[in-house]
């Protein structure tokens, strides 16, 4: 199973970015998708994740202005970023998790907010 994160860019503070992620290879018995991020010298940290049932979560810190989607038929996910704030910069990775403790990570995708 491989990944493919895209959409990250030079954003201005207050605009917006959409990543997305596609997962190819043999995928079955997806539990959850997520996006994690990792600023220079922090420790990566789960910024939102959605079941299979669609059920959704955030970080506190970006609650309100990013939103996950995810598209079953593609093995795809999706995060909507809005209100982008320079805090918001880091590495974006993508991650899914299957059944069996499966766990698979993409390349990441440089997401910079700054005017």
């Amino acid at each position: 199973v491989q990944l493919q994160a895209s959409g990250g860019g030079l954003v201005q503070p207050g605009g917006s970015l959409r990543l997305s992620c596609a997962a190819s290879g043999s995928v079955t018995s997806i539990i959850r998708m997520a996006w994690h991020r990792q600023a220079p010298g922090k420790q990566r940290e789960l910024v939102a994740g959605i079941t299979s049932g669609r059920s959704a979560d955030y970080v506190d810190s970006v609650k309100g202005r990013f939103t996950i989607s995810r598209d079953s038929a593609k093995n795809a996910v999706y995060l909507q970023m809005d209100s982008l704030k320079p805090e918001d910069t880091a590495v974006y990775y993508c991650q899914l998790l299957a059944t069996g403790f499966r766990s698979y990570w993409g390349q990441g995708t440089q997401v910079t907010v700054s005017s």
